[in-house]
C-alpha cells in the first residue's frame, strides 16, 4: 500500500524548477551522435595523418639505403682509379719502350669493364672544351691559341659513380691574354 501522501502540483513543479532538466530522449541521443563522430573523425585523421607520415618516412628510408647501396664503395673505386692511372702510365712507359703484349691491355679493358659494371665511368673531356669546374679540376693556366678558359690538355682523366663525380678531371686551360 502506499503510505506517501499524495503531494500537490505546485510543489511538484517547485522541485522540479531546482533540478536538472530531464534529458529528452531524442535531443540527448543525437548530441551524443554528434560528439561520437567528431571523435571519429579526430581519430581518423589523426590515423591517416600517422599513416602518411610512416610511409613518408618509409620512401626516405629506402631512398637513403638506395643511395648507401649506390655509393658505398666509392672509397674503394677511388683507390682503383688510382690504380688504373698507375696502369695506364705503365703502359704508356712500355709503349715508348717497343711493342707491348696484348694481355696487359686485356687485363686493364677487364679492370675497366668491372668498374663500369659497378656505375663508374670516365667524365668525357676533350681538348678544346670550355672549363667546367664541376667536372674539372685546373691544374695551370697556359698561353695557348685557343680561347681563354678552354682546356688545352687533359692531365688526369675525371670519374663519376652514377650522377657523383668522383675525382674530377685535372687539366691545364687556356689563360686570358690580357
Amino acid at each position: 500500500m502506499n503510505t506517501e501522501a499524495p503531494r500537490d502540483e505546485a510543489a511538484m513543479q517547485k522541485e522540479d524548477a531546482g533540478a536538472p532538466a530531464a534529458p529528452q530522449a531524442g535531443g540527448d541521443l543525437a548530441a551524443r551522435l554528434a560528439e561520437a563522430e567528431a571523435r571519429r573523425d579526430e581519430y581518423l585523421a589523426g590515423w591517416q595523418r600517422a599513416r602518411a607520415d610512416f610511409l613518408n618516412y618509409k620512401k626516405e628510408e629506402l631512398r637513403h639505403l638506395e643511395e648507401i647501396s649506390r655509393y658505398g664503395n666509392a672509397d674503394m673505386m677511388k683507390e682503383l682509379i688510382g690504380i688504373m692511372d698507375n696502369f695506364d702510365l705503365a703502359l704508356r712507359t712500355l709503349e715508348k719502350e717497343g711493342p707491348v703484349e696484348k694481355g696487359i691491355y686485356i687485363i686493364r679493358t677487364q679492370i675497366e669493364d668491372i668498374l663500369k659494371k659497378r656505375g663508374l665511368e670516365r667524365v668525357a673531356i676533350a681538348v678544346g672544351d670550355p672549363f667546367d669546374p664541376a667536372i674539372a679540376e685546373a691544374l695551370s693556366a697556359i698561353e695557348a691559341d685557343q680561347p681563354p678558359g678552354t682546356i688545352v690538355e687533359e692531365i688526369e682523366p675525371g670519374y663519376r659513380l652514377y650522377e657523383k663525380v668522383l675525382r674530377p678531371a685535372r687539366v691545364i686551360v687556356c689563360k686570358d691574354h690580357g
